[in-house]
């Protein structure tokens, strides 16, 4: 089934070799994202009302104050969510990886700026059409609420860390979760990618620059972590991770 066609230019059609299953079906991340859990039918469902669009590194997705028109599962790449302050300081709220569904919230309009970290592919539907699917297949309307109630607890844990976690705490528990995450409910992964830069985890972590890198290095000295690379971390010792966090 093709895609609908849209009149953004940074859309792309769906792939040739998708075949008559439809691009939904032949997703890479299908088995992280919310289409896992759905019926044939209602897979083929919002394969009939996907368009696919792919951002260039730092291009704007949606800004702050804007009306949803859309939500968004990422399928390549990563995005980060960022909302300014009344007096202009800078707030990373979080990032959005493979899998991950943006853009579900009770608002009118978006609550953050959505930013494309690298290239970033994306698979989108209008509200209008979530909402018409949600009436005819309940069962995505419930796994839709579920999912915007695991990223309201996600932010609730992420406050409760800034308020108790020291420095090194909190770089610590955000590499858990960023295992995690990566992992989609299996094994966390020891080697993590970093798709953002230091100062945006700095941003996130509500620390400055200079402590997430010496932060990294002292967990390094400790034996818990390696960094083979800027953009990755290897996860050593998961068990000393988690007690730093529990101490």
């Amino acid at each position: 089934m093709p895609w609908p066609p849209f009149d953004s230019p940074c859309l792309v059609p769906a792939p040739a070799e998708a075949g008559p299953l439809g691009p939904c079906m032949h997703c890479q991340v299908r088995h992280l994202a919310i289409c896992s859990v759905l019926s044939p039918a209602e897979v083929h469902a919002l394969d009939a009302v996907a368009g696919a669009q792919v951002l260039t590194p730092g291009a704007v997705l949606a800004h702050q104050g804007e009306p949803r028109r859309y939500v968004y599962t990422v399928t390549r790449g990563a995005l980060r969510l960022v909302r300014l302050s009344a007096d202009g300081r800078r707030q990373v709220a979080g990032f959005a990886l493979p899998g991950d569904f943006v853009g579900l919230s009770g608002a009118a309009v978006h609550q953050h700026d959505i930013e494309a970290l690298g290239e970033t592919e994306l698979c989108r539907f209008s509200m209008e059409a979530m909402r018409h699917l949600g009436t005819q297949f309940p069962h995505l309307q419930g796994k839709l609420l579920e999912r915007a109630c695991t990223e309201l607890d996600s932010a609730r844990d992420q406050m409760m860390a800034l308020a108790r976690m020291n420095p090194t705490e909190r770089i610590a528990d955000f590499l858990l979760k960023l295992a995690a995450q990566q992992a989609r409910g299996g094994d966390p992964a020891a080697s993590v990618a970093l798709p953002m830069p230091r100062g945006d985890i700095a941003d996130h972590l509500g620390l400055t620059v200079e402590t997430v890198s010496r932060c990294l290095t002292a967990l390094r000295t400790r034996g818990l972590i390696a960094l083979p690379e800027t953009y990755r971390v290897d996860i050593l010792d998961f068990a000393g991770l988690e007690a730093l966090n529990a101490a």
